[in-house]
């Protein structure tokens, strides 16, 4: 499995954030700017709706816009967590249908806001696969490079969650 923290090869994104479904942004804590040099994405009201996987201070939002934290790390997932990342996609599409603008960020913004990411386009009718190549498509190719996330959609997250929890 690559991950963030085993693979220093992973390149920041070029962008802050990237729309993947209209009005569903994904994105993280850095990207490379244009000048080529890391800088910080800092998130104040651009979005109605800041879904955070990985909190790091200073980073926004302001005041006043709703801010959703459930840290998970990017690697294997309890039962619990998963739960939480369901009701994040669920709030996230929640929102989306009452025509508010959503951002779902963690540290790049490839894996753990991808997850959510992915789960709420398959709520919306989407398959994993369609999903997953949206997102890659639309992000970078470097999205959900973490397997075991991979594996957690094409099982389902609500079967995923059940299977982690029988072995808790």
């Amino acid at each position: 499995m690559r991950t963030r923290g085993k693979q220093p090869d992973v390149p920041a994104p070029d962008s802050p954030w990237s729309e993947i479904a209209p009005g569903l942004w994904m994105g993280g804590h850095e990207f490379r700017g244009l000048s080529g040099q890391l800088e910080s994405a800092v998130v104040n009201r651009q979005f109605d709706l800041v879904q955070t996987l990985l909190r790091l201070p200073g980073h926004g939002p302001d005041h006043g816009v709703e801010h959703q934290v459930w840290p998970i790390p990017d690697g294997p997932l309890d039962g619990k967590q998963l739960a939480g990342v369901i009701r994040l996609a669920e709030a996230a599409c929640e929102a989306l249908d009452g025509g508010r603008t959503v951002l779902v960020r963690c540290f790049h913004g490839y894996n753990r806001s991808g997850l959510v990411v992915a789960h709420a386009l398959m709520r919306r009718g989407r398959t994993a696969e369609s999903a997953i190549r949206l997102i890659r498509s639309r992000r970078s190719s470097w999205a959900l490079h973490n397997d075991l996330f991979v594996d957690y959609l094409r099982a389902g997250l609500p079967t995923a969650r059940l299977l982690e929890e029988l072995t808790d």
